[in-house]
């Protein structure tokens, strides 16, 4: 039994006649006869009572018709659902994100450009969100730091200055900006390992020769923002994170590159899939503006 046999038995029932179906479904009279007459010989089965020019449907006919509607109906279903999905109309959008801070406005165009799409959000480290990329549980992920990796496709979006912050008793709270020597023995307190900001100002520091004083580490920004206005210490942060408090003042160093960067990332080879590619498509007009150089092993956007 073939799926076109079962087109032309529903074609015929439905349009009453052999002639009426054929120029229903644009094809000869003889092909559709030749299709039904074919699937009445292999079920040895009788599908419609000819009389002349009328048809009528037999009993396994009428039968068998309301299953070729079912099958129809399936198919015009399908049909919709993947015109649906190839134009973003509607689908499942699964992105990964170490924070909320670079992925909250790629997310917002996202919406704006195709809002039945329904987009999810898992949070979690670096490790966790690459992982979830490879078991195929994310489509895209937004990350501060990603090692190369052939697999993988990254696409800088953006950067941002690490400031140091500090309390009003601190004597850089009525500084424009500082060097980065006289952060030499001062009172810092850190991020975890594996921060990006502490990896981007422990490297600026190294390349100084510059010793701060690391009297805490904590893995909270808001911990460190609360230490930091009790006057125990210092604090790093990039511009795009630090939030605005009376409590606290972000002073930059003008002698030093440090900065951290958010990078959109994909596996390579499902780069092209529609909803990847549909994401990837809003950044350029995102990232305007933004230094987002290309890096080795990078794309940029």
């Amino acid at each position: 039994m073939r799926y076109s046999q079962l087109r032309a038995f529903h074609a015929v029932a439905t349009a009453g006649g052999f002639t009426a179906a054929a120029r229903t479904r644009r094809v000869s009279q003889p092909t559709l006869t030749a299709q039904v007459r074919a699937l009445e010989r292999e079920f040895g089965v009788e599908l419609f009572f000819r009389r002349g020019r009328r048809i009528d449907l037999t009993e396994v006919g009428e039968g068998l018709l309301g299953i070729t509607r079912r099958l129809l109906d399936d198919e015009a279903e399908a049909q919709t659902f993947l015109n649906e999905r190839r134009e973003l109309r509607t689908g499942h959008l699964r992105v990964g994100a170490v924070g909320p801070y670079h992925v909250t406005d790629m997310l917002a165009a996202f919406n704006r450009r195709y809002p039945g799409v329904y987009v999810s959000v898992a949070m979690g480290n670096s490790r966790e969100v690459v992982q979830q990329l490879r078991d195929y549980r994310t489509e895209v992920a937004v990350l501060a730091h990603i090692d190369p990796d052939p697999a993988l496709l990254a696409i800088e979006y953006r950067r941002h200055r690490v400031v140091i912050f500090v309390s009003p008793e601190h004597a850089f709270w009525h500084r424009r900006s500082i060097r980065i020597a006289e952060l030499e023995g001062e009172p810092l307190i850190q991020r975890e390992q594996g921060s990006t900001t502490r990896r981007a100002l422990e490297a600026a520091l190294a390349g100084a020769g510059v010793r701060p004083r690391v009297v805490m580490e904590i893995g909270s920004r808001e911990a460190i923002r609360f230490a930091v206005a009790r006057g125990i210490g210092i604090g790093a942060v990039s511009e795009a994170e630090f939030v605005p408090d009376p409590r606290l003042r972000a002073v930059p160093v003008s002698d030093a590159e440090i900065y951290t960067y958010a990078h959109v990332v994909c596996l390579r080879e499902r780069q092209n899939a529609r909803l990847v590619r549909a994401f990837l498509d809003l950044l350029p007009a995102l990232a305007r503006g933004a230094n987002a150089r290309p890096r080795a092993g990078r794309q940029p956007a």
